[in-house]
């Protein structure tokens, strides 16, 4: 740490011993204050992810509890929402998608019918043809449940999902028009994953079409209507995986 040249004078040495010494001594507290510090610092830590941890809990019961809201005015598509969320999350995972925003995509899937909640109950279990106007009315539903959100601060793209999940690749779809990668990744796989469980389902307005004409109706529409890289995954966990959506959802 240091030395004393030859020839040296004993008043020297001592005050570079006690220098040294007093160094020592300070080091020896820094380290305990850092140690201190440290522990506290991992306290605080531990109680901010238990703390984002409930805040999870709470908002996905929060999600889970609209979405039976939703659903209990509509008792013929009862599920669709989670069979759908379930789907999408199978899809991500198979395009190797992050963790964290899967889980956004599963609670944005879980709500993304949230602006049916407009729309009276008798349009959505009418077993016959709708006219234009209720058509309309169905229509609107993806802007209302965007405007239900617009105020709402998730840490995902909630409400964007649910604005955009009639969207389509080419333009067709509404309520905007948008075209490809316009559209946002979530709302591509989650138009996907809404087709093939609504297809596959009953309606009030016609039998369950069955798994086969769904993902028929997605080989069609790939790079069309529907997004590639969705399309292909959707159809590798059916064809390849053995995914299978509810059997009693199933013609």
């Amino acid at each position: 740490m240091d030395y004393v040249s030859k020839p040296f004078q004993s008043e020297e040495v001592l005050a570079r011993v006690r220098t040294h010494m007093q160094l020592h001594r300070m080091q020896q507290q820094l380290e305990s204050k850092v140690a201190d510090r440290t522990a506290e610092l991992r306290l605080t830590c531990d109680a901010l992810r238990e703390s984002q941890c409930q805040y999870r809990r709470m908002l996905e019961q929060t999600i889970q509890a609209i979405a039976l809201t939703i659903e209990k005015r509509d008792p013929y598509t009862a599920g669709h929402q989670m069979r759908v969320s379930e789907l999408a999350v199978a899809m991500a995972l198979e395009l190797g998608w992050p963790q964290d925003q899967i889980d956004g995509l599963r609670l944005g899937s879980m709500i993304h019918d949230l602006g049916k909640i407009c729309v009276p109950a008798e349009i959505l279990s009418r077993p016959g043809r709708l006219t234009d106007i209720e058509f309309a009315l169905v229509k609107a539903h993806p802007v209302v449940g965007g405007d239900i959100l617009r105020q709402v601060e998730f840490p995902w793209p909630v409400m964007e999902m649910i604005l955009q999940h009639h969207e389509r690749q080419d333009g067709s779809g509404y309520p905007k028009g948008l075209r490809g990668n316009e559209i946002l990744m979530e709302a591509r796989i989650l138009a996907v994953a809404d087709v093939v469980e609504a297809m596959a389902s009953h309606r009030p307005y016609r039998a369950a079409l069955g798994i086969e004409k769904a993902l028929e109706e997605i080989r069609r529409g790939a790079g069309r209507l529907y997004d590639s890289d969705a399309s292909n995954a959707c159809l590798r966990l059916f064809d390849d995986k053995g995914y299978q959506l509810p059997p009693s959802q199933i013609s």
